[in-house]
């Protein structure tokens, strides 16, 4: 991230109809890092690849470099959305972010008797969100002025935009439908991702 006030997008080159029958149903959760670390889980197939909509997002990419149109490109991948936007932030002198994902609260879309369940139901779907490891995803930011610009840029490319937050200072922040799920210091967050690699060496020795 470049500067205090830039929005934060994320581009989707995914066609719902290719993976509503499979991915959307795990989020493309299955052999994440975060099912590995937090439950423990290494199984499953990782989300299926589609070429097609990663060479979209790939050309759209470029298209919007080229228009100077963004100014900051990640791909979502190795821990998800979240940690995409996280490390977007380690090398941006001071910058930190505030995210908001969903919507309306997921108890006025669905109705339930039991309400742990519906509860449950949720938190799986805020892992997902925040975790979920599915390609052809990308985060970029953008200079407000330039906000329509990008989209008609991504538009040509049938990518689907969508405004998560923006780059800020101070705490860094996710909500998910209202809710916070993610809040603390960038410096805790880096420096438990400079020291991962370390202590993974640590544990397999």
């Amino acid at each position: 991230f470049r500067n205090e006030g830039d929005l934060i997008l994320l581009l989707d080159g995914a066609n719902p109809e290719s993976f509503r029958s499979a991915d959307l149903q795990v989020g493309g959760f299955s052999s994440s890092e975060y099912a590995k670390t937090i439950y423990g889980i290494v199984a499953g197939a990782p989300p299926a690849i589609d070429l097609v909509a990663e060479k979209r997002l790939i050309d759209c990419l470029v298209k919007l470099a080229a228009e100077r149109a963004i100014l900051s490109a990640h791909d979502v991948s190795d821990g998800g959305l979240a940690v995409t936007v996280a490390e977007s932030c380690f090398d941006s002198d001071g910058l930190s972010a505030d995210i908001s994902l969903g919507g309306r609260s997921f108890s006025s879309d669905i109705k339930v008797q039991q309400q742990d369940r519906a509860l449950a139901v949720e938190d799986s779907r805020a892992e997902s969100a925040l975790f979920g490891e599915r390609g052809a995803r990308a985060v970029v930011s953008v200079a407000p002025a330039s906000l329509a610009r990008a989209t008609a840029i991504a538009a040509q490319y049938d990518i689907k935009v969508q405004q998560v937050g923006s780059v800020t200072r101070g705490a860094f922040r996710i909500q998910y439908k209202g809710a916070p799920v993610i809040r603390g210091s960038m410096d805790s967050f880096r420096q438990t991702w400079s020291e991962s690699l370390g202590k993974a060496i640590e544990a397999a020795s």
